[in-house]
């Protein structure tokens, strides 16, 4: 974790949570504080949170690579040959504690519901800029 700590930095981002490829989560930035994660973009009839979804959301990451058009859509260097499939895409454990921490989120937070509305991925709010959670993410293992 102490390398993804030093890629945020080095990037400028942040997020609430990273969940790692073992499903654990790791917080880095309080739920009370505003994390740079979704950066400029918007959502279909939601003209308010338009370039301001930091201000709006909990930042949820999970490690994982995506498909090979994917990453070389945001790192035309990327060596994805070089990369062992047990590494691309998402794993059991992730999805499980991605689980837990919505249903804590929603426990907690009474007016976010589980809807699609609400829980939304990089990509679907800033299309062309993100390829996150990509096509590999499987939105039923998380009730949707």
């Amino acid at each position: 974790m102490k390398d993804i700590r030093h890629l945020f930095i080095q990037y400028g981002v942040s997020a609430h949570y990273v969940i790692d490829r073992n499903g654990i989560i790791h917080r880095f930035v309080k739920e009370d504080r505003v994390a740079f994660h979704a950066g400029p973009g918007n959502l279909p009839g939601l003209p308010h949170v338009a370039n301001k979804m930091n201000d709006y959301s909990s930042g949820i990451e999970l490690l994982a690579i995506g498909t090979r058009h994917e990453m070389l859509t945001m790192l035309p260097n990327f060596p994805y040959d070089a990369i062992a499939p047990t590494h691309v895409g998402y794993t059991t454990e992730q999805y499980k504690s991605l689980n837990a921490l919505l249903n804590d989120i929603y426990n907690r937070y009474p007016t976010i519901s589980k809807s699609r509305k609400q829980v939304i991925g990089h990509d679907e709010y800033a299309p062309g800029r993100k390829t996150d959670p990509g096509e590999l993410f499987d939105w039923s293992k998380i009730g949707f």
